[in-house]
């Protein structure tokens, strides 16, 4: 027995005991979903700490009732902060001093679909009553009709939704801003944006230059493609559609799998766009990513974009279909599908 005892130790010396796997597997599990926990939260703080939440909204008077729908108003600003000159020549976009909003537009997420309205910067408003956003004084109304784009230029973001809920009769809950520079920076982040551009099309002051066909647009290509309009006939209608298009070909490749999963990706994705993008202060990052699937639900079949509708001119100021106006607002305010069409 003790010379068979001794054997059975040799062999266990020779052949040791299979690895448990499952028991390997399980604290593998374990560590990889703790440091994925880890990395998630820590992005979400780093992420959060870079968002600009400059935008007060409980400075906006008189405004109105809310809904089932989640409204944004985006905007794009002129802003050249933080660009070098060598910057400023390589994009096109001149030095002028201080911001304007290059483009605007209403996103309403709404159960009943996504809908997306360019408002042009040079449609006809009425500057209504306003708190200043500085100085915290009543402004009167005084009837004054202007373009409007003259809104934020006049005193700012907060002017700009209480001029915007004044003459639309619908209410913005969150407000989102991009600069120049973080527009073409996030678009070289991703590698650049895939879209299918119908006819050619040259313009010097945007540096635009466009062969008909699909493409790759890298940051500088993007922006000039959104700036262009002197290259159209409708001029600032045309562009507000490229703008569109655009926008929701950039959400459509960029909230994936490959981009959200992938932290090589989405860390320069995250750090080319969030410091030069100015939210309003309640905006939370969840708010941020939702704004950015409805942008993408655009090209998901349920979703509409369109321009405001137009009936006419008032001097070079482009005057609104209110009876269109009107039949878009009460959908949205009543979470049905918008079926009206713009220009």
């Amino acid at each position: 027995d003790d010379h068979q005892g001794a054997r059975d130790d040799d062999r266990a010396d020779l052949y040791p005991a299979a690895p448990d796997w499952r028991r390997r597997i399980k604290i593998g599990s374990i560590v990889v979903a703790s440091t994925l926990v880890v990395v998630t939260v820590a992005t979400y703080f780093w992420a959060d700490g870079k968002v600009r939440r400059e935008v007060d909204l409980s400075k906006v008077i008189e405004r109105p009732r809310e809904d089932d729908c989640t409204t944004y108003l985006i905007v794009g600003s002129d802003s050249r902060k933080g660009m070098s000159a060598a910057e400023k020549q390589r994009l096109s976009t001149g030095s002028a001093g201080g911001k304007r909003t290059d483009s605007m537009m209403i996103l309403a997420d709404c159960s009943g679909g996504t809908t997306m309205i360019s408002l042009p910067r040079d449609s006809d408003v009425e500057i209504p009553s306003y708190k200043g956003s500085e100085s915290g004084k009543l402004f009167p109304a005084q009837g004054r009709r202007v373009k409007l784009n003259s809104a934020y230029a006049e005193d700012g973001p907060e002017l700009l939704v209480r001029t915007v809920e004044h003459n639309t009769h619908l209410r913005i809950d969150h407000y989102a801003e991009i600069g120049f520079a973080g527009f073409a920076n996030v678009v070289d982040a991703i590698g650049g944006v895939e879209l299918d551009i119908p006819k050619a099309f040259k313009d010097k002051k945007s540096g635009a230059d466009f062969q008909a066909g699909k493409q790759t647009l890298d940051g500088e290509e993007a922006l000039a493609f959104v700036r262009t309009r002197y290259a159209f006939a409708e001029s600032d209608l045309a562009r507000t559609k490229n703008q569109q298009k655009f926008l929701a070909a950039l959400a459509n490749q960029t909230a994936t799998p490959g981009t959200i999963l992938n932290p090589f990706t989405l860390y320069p994705v995250m750090g080319a766009g969030l410091d030069t993008l100015v939210v309003d202060k309640d905006m939370s990052l969840w708010d941020l990513s939702q704004m950015f699937f409805a942008m993408k639900g655009i090209t998901g079949g349920d979703g509409t974009s369109m321009n405001m509708p137009t009936a006419g001119t008032r001097g070079s100021n482009l005057v609104w279909d209110k009876a269109k106006v009107a039949q878009i607002v009460d959908q949205i305010q009543n979470d049905k599908k918008v079926t009206v069409t713009g220009g």
